[in-house]
């Protein structure tokens, strides 16, 4: 089941209300993103399907078009959404780390629908969900495109549910910038932040870790439902080498989104090579299997026997299992 922006604020709230937090994995491929659905399928839990700029302009998805990477993304997560086979998993599509001069024209897309044409009749693609990356933008930019995100969704009589983020990668945000870029949106546009992504010690990609704090993210879950009045889940960003202790302490804290992007690729692209190296002899012409090693189901079913059971224990570790059948009974959705 695909959420849409009001279901996917149900879901933060019931993750800190239950204390858990939901898997956002940056999928890069369709086999990727089948995988994520089958191991949530597995675990009974909801997960989070998201997209950075690059991956929105790759060859798996828009061959240099961010629009049609979008579209081509949410329509094939839809027909696995509702799928007999995939049906009761409750997924969400999150757009993520977009950045620079067509930031406005992806994401006002993302809140207005991609129109697609199917024999004659168009359907709106939208997200769930959304944010950006501000590392490049100073407070008062950052600030000002949130909110022209949220006059998009107003002038289109659209819901829209956001993440907002600060300089994730700088060391933890101190609590008064935090104050500032928050109340910047709040005051004018209240009730459309339902995430908050600071720095809380964490880094992108695979390095040091040790910086991380708990205490960190729990300053910051006050600080965010506080000021907005409402509970505010914190998003985080740069999971990959946190121990698991770590992760745990900060979903003990109030995170409720992990974002997780560079260890999966590393999984999936160590999988591949071993598929390579060992089917050597398979892959040879002559040899009775060879169109077998050789098609893309040999090598994707092959990284899916060693990549779901990964994404299933991190699932397990963030305490998602079994909150799928919750979240759809909260929804009023029969299983």
């Amino acid at each position: 089941m695909l959420l849409d922006a009001l279901q996917a604020r149900e879901l933060f709230k019931l993750a800190l209300k239950r204390r858990f937090a939901v898997l956002a994995v940056n999928v890069d491929s369709p086999a990727a993103l089948t995988d994520c659905l089958e191991a949530a399928r597995r675990t009974q839990a909801p997960i989070i399907l998201q997209t950075s700029l690059w991956q929105l302009n790759s060859h798996s998805f828009g061959a240099g078009d961010a629009l049609t990477g979008m579209a081509r993304f949410i329509a094939q997560l839809a027909v696995l959404a509702t799928s007999e086979r995939y049906g009761n998993v409750p997924v969400l599509y999150h757009t993520d780390h977009i950045k620079g001069p067509q930031t406005l024209k992806i994401l006002g897309a993302a809140i207005r629908g991609l129109p697609v044409k199917l024999e004659g009749s168009e359907v709106r693609l939208r997200a769930s969900t959304l944010s950006l990356d501000s590392s490049e933008l100073s407070e008062a930019q950052n600030i000002a495109t949130v909110k022209r995100l949220c006059q998009i969704a107003a002038e289109s009589g659209l819901e829209l549910t956001l993440e907002m983020e600060a300089g994730v990668d700088e060391g933890p945000t101190p609590l008064e910038v935090a104050e500032r870029l928050l109340l910047g949106v709040e005051r004018e546009y209240p009730g459309k932040v339902y995430l908050w992504a600071p720095g809380v010690g964490t880094r992108h990609g695979l390095g040091d870790q040790s910086a991380f704090s708990s205490d960190a993210v729990a300053q910051h879950q006050a600080l965010a439902s506080r000021l907005t009045g409402r509970p505010i889940g914190i998003a985080l960003h740069g999971s990959s080498g946190l121990s698991p202790a770590s992760l745990q302490a900060a979903v003990r804290a109030g995170v409720c989104k992990v974002n997780w992007s560079s260890e999966s690729l590393l999984l999936r692209s160590r999988a591949a090579q071993e598929y390579y190296a060992t089917h050597v002899a398979e892959l040879q012409p002559g040899h009775p299997r060879w169109k077998a090693a050789a098609m893309d189901d040999g090598l994707q079913r092959y990284i899916a026997e060693r990549y779901v059971p990964v994404v299933m224990e991190r699932i397990r570790l963030l305490g998602g299992s079994g909150m799928a059948p919750l979240l759809l009974e909260h929804l009023g959705v029969s299983a």
